[in-house]
This record gives structure tokens, sequence and C-alpha cells, in this order.
């Protein structure tokens, strides 16, 4: 079975990871955006970090500009933002395209094994991501693309996607399932 390790993928200044170096950590990857609805969840994720990192734990921020331009700036002053506005401590890659032909390859990997979860239809944004993806394509939710910024993936210690998140869940709900992965 294919797992996340079998991925490179580059950090903000370009240079080649391999997410093998994660090997045996609960991991979140995550595809970001700097001027969106959703932006302040840089605080839960980095509250999520602080809590659990030093149990094996990992946010992996992949900052995306594919969805409203919601991700404009270069690698660095979106770094920079992060940390100046939210403080985030977490490791940060190089901007990505997480759909179409041109996708980094983990984001294909990871919509392959979790599609389209569906929204959780308390939060305030729901109406309007529905209103605004329906319109483009009506069949949208049986697709697995990624629909929107903060989108996340749960992976476990043998690097398998157990979950994925849409933007609307409840940070508590993904806080409860890392929880259960660092036990494992």
């Amino acid at each position: 079975m294919k797992t996340v390790y079998e991925f490179s993928v580059k950090d903000r200044r370009g240079h080649d990871v391999s997410l093998k170096e994660y090997s045996n950590e609960v991991l979140l990857i995550v595809n970001t955006a700097t001027k969106c609805g959703f932006t302040p969840q840089y605080t839960e994720l980095e509250n999520l970090y602080e809590k659990y990192h030093s149990q094996g734990f990992e946010v992996l921020d992949f900052p995306c500009n594919q969805f409203g331009q919601q991700a404009p700036g270069t690698d660095e002053s979106i770094h920079q933002f992060c940390k100046l506005t939210y403080n985030t401590e977490f490791p940060r890659f190089k901007k990505v395209k997480v759909n179409g032909n041109d996708a980094d390859p983990l984001f294909k990997f990871l919509e392959q094994q979790r599609g389209f979860a569906g929204w959780d239809e308390s939060h305030p944004l729901t109406p309007v991501l529905e209103d605004l993806l329906s319109k483009e394509d009506p069949d949208y939710k049986q697709k697995p693309e990624i629909k929107w910024n903060f989108t996340k993936f749960l992976i476990n210690k043998k690097g398998q996607v157990v979950a994925r998140y849409e933007p609307t869940e409840k940070i508590e709900n993904i806080a409860k399932e890392i929880e259960k992965l660092l036990q494992d």
C-alpha cells in the first residue's frame, strides 16, 4: 500500500524534503491561504501543534492560491504573515497547486485516498461554499478534488491517509482523532 512517505515536497526555500522525515509521526496536511475566510484557522492549527507536537504530531502547511487567489505573495511573505499574525511554528512548504493536471503529486495521492467528506451544515460559510461550488459544477460533491482552502488530511504513524476534513469541520473533532492516533 502506498503511503505519504513515498513523496518528496519542496520547503518554502525550494529544498527537497522527503516525507520519510516524518515517519512514525501523526500528520495533518493542510492546504492554506492567507486571505481567506478560513485563515483564522491558523490559530487553531497552531494550538493543535503546540498541544500535540511533543507527542509526535506535525502540521504540514501547503499554501495554495487556486481558490479565489487567496494566497497571494511569495513563499517567504506568506511565511512571515503566518509567523507575525498567527505565531505559527509548524513547517510551511512551497506554494502548491492541489487540483488539476499540474497539481502536486502528494495532493493527487491524498485526493485518491479520501474524497470529499461533506460540509458541516452548522458552519456559517457552508451556504456560501455550497452556492459558489454548485454553480461551477452541480456534481462537485461526487468528485474527490479539494474544494477549498484549509482542507485537512490526517495521516497515521504508518503514513496512511485515515481521514479528510473539509474546512468547515470543527477542530475539536479533528483533535479527538489525533489523540487516538497518537495512542496507537
